[in-house]
């Protein structure tokens, strides 16, 4: 029932995790998608198979997307090759152990840049042609953390926080446009990111304790509702925070 056919979708960190389940997802859904990644070029290359097995195009696009300059060569490439880009997925970032009195102020700016500058440096490069062909979604990928906060990690929780605000601040400015703005904010999911703090069988399980639904989701969960909110199914959705972290937290 969810079609992406015609549409070309860009997704930054989409060499693992999260960003590789929506790429496959989108591909399967019909869309073309091109990949950006940073350093993991055998894991984005394993992407492009499983897109490409699946009948779409797929662009590899290794660029530091912290750095404006990358930014905007990347998107040009992508425009280039793929002629549009219709879909902005904002998925990668860091997550990173911060304890407040004692955070070095290096560790603070690595996760403002990873985190809250890739998501600017992108999308201003990505909504002027989305403007020309007056209309595009953007789905951004924030976290509970920035409902809630979270201890030890107030640099993560901060930048997440910011990427919601963006969120409903750019719907608004772009609805004229035809640009859908939204937000998809996970909680746990298994993915390399966890891996550190999950290989203690103890404190995975306390996690899994802690969501009403008692379980840790795949990073395919949280793709699901990425492609929902690019799909024309939800064409009356803008400027939402789209939680999906099994009950763990309710806000809305």
């Amino acid at each position: 029932m969810i079609e992406l056919q015609g549409k070309t979708a860009l997704i930054t960190g989409g060499s693992r995790g999260i960003g590789r389940a929506t790429a496959i997802l989108f591909a399967q859904a019909g869309a073309d998608v091109a990949i950006n990644y940073a350093s993991r070029e055998a894991a984005a290359k394993e992407v492009k198979g499983e897109v490409e097995s699946r009948g779409r195009k797929c662009l590899l696009l290794k660029a530091d997307i912290c750095r404006q300059e990358e930014v905007v060569r990347m998107v040009e490439i992508m425009v280039e090759e793929l002629a549009a880009v219709d879909i902005l997925v904002n998925n990668a970032g860091i997550w990173t152990y911060g304890e407040i009195g004692n955070m070095a102020s290096d560790t603070w700016e690595e996760t403002i840049r990873a985190n809250l500058d890739s998501v600017f440096f992108v999308t201003n490069a990505v909504v002027p042609h989305m403007k020309k062909k007056n209309r595009g979604w953007i789905i951004n990928v924030s976290s509970t953390a920035a409902i809630r906060g979270e201890a030890l990690h107030s640099h993560y929780a901060a930048t997440k926080g910011a990427i919601n605000a963006l969120t409903k601040s750019w719907a608004v400015e772009l609805a004229p446009y035809n640009i859908r703005v939204n937000c998809v904010a996970p909680g746990w999911v298994d993915t390399d990111m966890c891996a550190d703090v999950f290989s203690d069988p103890a404190f995975r399980e306390s996690v899994r304790q802690s969501i009403p639904l008692k379980r840790i989701p795949p990073p395919e969960d949280i793709a699901g509702p990425i492609l929902f909110l690019a799909s024309d199914l939800a064409r009356h959705i803008t400027g939402a925070i789209l939680n999906v972290n099994g009950g763990a937290v309710l806000s809305g």
